[in-house]
């Protein structure tokens, strides 16, 4: 175990930070998050997402217009139909 542990201690001792890190990471943090281009990545996703998602809901909702239209138009002939029928009865009645 004695070479475990100096290994440890080894990976786990102070070290000095790189030359210009405090700047770098002073630099990071006064960046407002969501800028460069991981920024423009994420909101162009984000759009992307709104657009295929609004645009299956216009394409349901018109599905759903187009089966609705279909419904009427055969509703029509049936009436047609039935009142010809009626009609017709009313003559043989006669």
């Amino acid at each position: 175990m004695d070479g475990l542990e100096k290994h440890l201690r080894d990976a786990l001792a102070r070290k000095e930070p790189p030359a210009g890190f405090a700047a770098k990471a002073g630099a990071a943090a006064r960046r407002p998050a969501g800028t460069g281009w991981r920024g423009w990545a994420v909101q162009g996703l984000a759009a992307a997402l709104v657009l295929v998602v609004a645009g299956g809901l216009a394409y349901r909702r018109h599905e759903g217009e187009a089966a609705k239209e279909q419904v009427m138009q055969a509703m029509r002939i049936t009436a047609s139909r039935l009142n010809r029928i009626q009609a017709r009865v009313r003559e043989v009645r006669r």
